[in-house]
């Protein structure tokens, strides 16, 4: 359970952080028509931060694609190799959850 948690934080993470990155390119683009060579060289700085910051998100991104899949593939495979455990773990959880919301 808690590998699927971090994977969730972690999907939420490169959510947040792709929105964070649109708003710093939309801030470059605004500022792009105001001089000076003290604000070229942030504004350089500033996209050279983000095309790794991009880099690093993609890479990310691909690593958490992968793992995903893997523990998809996992699940299926112990599914099809145990189906009446499978079916006796979903029985399970529905029992826990059905008497769970029954008390409420």
């Amino acid at each position: 359970m808690e590998k699927v948690n971090d994977d969730v934080t972690k999907e939420q993470l490169v959510d947040d952080f792709k929105k964070v990155v649109e708003d710093a390119e939309a801030l470059l683009k605004a500022t792009a028509r105001h001089g000076g060579d003290e604000l070229k060289e942030v504004r350089a700085r500033a996209e050279e931060s983000l095309r790794v910051a991009k880099a690093r998100m993609a890479e990310e991104s691909e690593v958490l694609m992968v793992k995903t899949r893997h523990a998809v593939r996992s699940t299926n495979a112990y599914i099809h190799e145990n189906p009446w455990q499978a079916i006796g773990i979903a029985a399970s959880v529905g029992l826990l959850i059905g008497l769970i919301t029954r008390r409420r």
